[in-house]
């Protein structure tokens, strides 16, 4: 296969996706085993690399199978294949997750969600795709049902993905260091696409967290386990918090709800936070509080929160006022927000995409906005103590600040309205 090859029909011709110079030697690789795990950055270009070998296979008369996590990973992979392949189609059907070419080619498509995926065929080839991201079962799937479909035709397997941390759960951590499983490991940071702006990359590093940079962008494998996440340091001035500010453009508070009490149990966390474009740092933490309350009662607390928020907008002198609650739904949270719309109280559901991840996820998600030094902490905020399950004491830091990745049971009520506050303020979608 050339930088850019075209296979050819009787009736028609495919042109294949050109291959940048770091795919072309991941190809050379994948010529020299049965068994590769392409271990790539960020926008490297694994996706397209798996495409077109899987269209070069199809035109050549071979069965494939394409396999994903989920359905929105493998709907995309459909869909540009389906793009490449259209000269030669004799027929697909994105619903049953097949495509035939007029050269008795076969594309299947399963999702990982089905552990049988793959069982009675027969491949030629195979394409793991995101599979650092896969469940912990997948290990087993491999063995049962996708290994034994190459048995036919001593068929060869290709593994894309980003890496996902350090596990023996893993499936791409475990053929990628384990000889056993027979996989060939061939890395590919996201400096081997020549095509991406090298200068882009260095800004990159400069303003992400080194262990997710080195993650996401050099895939190697990095164990976040026992790391102290994120640093007060970040969030001061020369050591010290910064004074409540003035003539801000507007206030919000994000709450983390709790599911039960006891005290065992979660408690309700609320941040209030200060956004402004023009201060050098976009997003300060005001206020904090966290009680642990029953659920009956939250209603009646609800409404301080938003009292709150309005005499930190006068303080502030903030532009635009308060923005509002908001809340994350579930649990106590969506009789918050019910008793909200009720009263006709500003308050917003937290998109179901931030509180779906863990708690690992988020944090990673929202270090770089703070290690970039862009969130900081006041000196109300700073200096504020207070007594939660008998314990008087800043819980905004030991929570925040003493959050590592990996660790279970850990007391964390203040951690995600922490990491909601920063999404939403900073997030890629522009902020709120």
């Amino acid at each position: 296969m050339a930088r850019r090859s075209a296979a050819v029909s009787k009736t028609a011709r495919v042109v294949l996706p050109t291959l940048h110079p770091g795919q072309i030697q991941a190809f050379r690789a994948w010529e020299r085993t049965r068994r590769l795990a392409v271990r790539c950055g960020r926008r490297w270009g694994k996706t397209l690399f798996g495409e077109t070998i899987a269209c070069d296979g199809a035109v050549k008369s071979e069965n494939i199978g394409i396999f994903a996590p989920d359905y929105k990973v493998l709907a995309e992979t459909y869909a540009e294949i389906h793009d490449i392949l259209e000269p030669v189609i004799k027929s697909a059907s994105e619903q049953k997750g097949v495509i035939r070419t007029t050269t008795k080619g076969r594309i299947d498509f399963w999702t990982l969600e089905n552990e049988r995926a793959g069982r009675s065929r027969k491949y030629h080839k195979v394409l793991i795709d995101e599979a650092a991201f896969t469940k912990a079962n997948m290990m087993s799937i491999w063995e049962r049902s996708i290994e034994p479909t190459l048995l036919d035709y001593r068929g060869k397997a290709l593994v894309l993905s980003n890496t996902n941390g350090v596990s023996q759960d893993n499936f791409l951590w475990q053929i990628c260091n384990d000889k056993k499983f027979g996989f060939t490991d061939f890395h590919a940071p996201s400096s081997s696409n020549p095509y991406l702006p090298a200068d882009e990359l260095v800004r990159l590093e400069a303003k992400t967290h080194p262990l997710v940079f080195k993650q996401e962008y050099l895939a190697e494998f990095v164990d976040f386990s026992g790391a102290q996440f994120f640093l007060l340091e970040h969030l001061l001035v020369d050591g010290k918090p910064i004074e409540p500010p003035t003539k801000i453009d507007a206030v919000f508070a994000t709450i983390d709800t709790a599911v039960k009490t006891g005290q065992k149990n979660d408690g309700t966390g609320v941040i209030y936070w200060g956004v402004s474009r023009h201060l050098g740092h976009p997003l300060m933490i005001l206020d904090w509080d966290v009680v642990q309350i029953e659920g009956a009662l939250l209603e009646v607390w609800l409404p301080t929160v938003f009292q709150n928020l309005e005499a930190l907008a006068l303080r502030t002198q903030a532009r635009v006022g308060s923005l509002g609650a908001h809340i994350e739904d579930k649990a106590s949270g969506t009789i918050l927000l019910q008793q909200a719309v009720n009263r006709g109280w500003n308050a917003s559901p937290i998109n179901s995409i931030l509180t779906a991840m863990g708690k690992d996820e988020r944090a990673i998600s929202v270090s770089g906005y703070v290690y970039q030094q862009q969130v900081k902490l006041t000196t109300h905020a700073y200096n504020k103590v207070v007594t939660y399950k008998e314990q008087s004491r800043n819980h905004l830091i030991t929570q925040v600040f003493g959050y590592k990745i990996g660790v279970k049971d850990q007391v964390d009520d203040l951690l995600d309205a922490f990491c909601y506050g920063v999404a939403l303020a900073l997030g890629d979608s522009g902020g709120i």
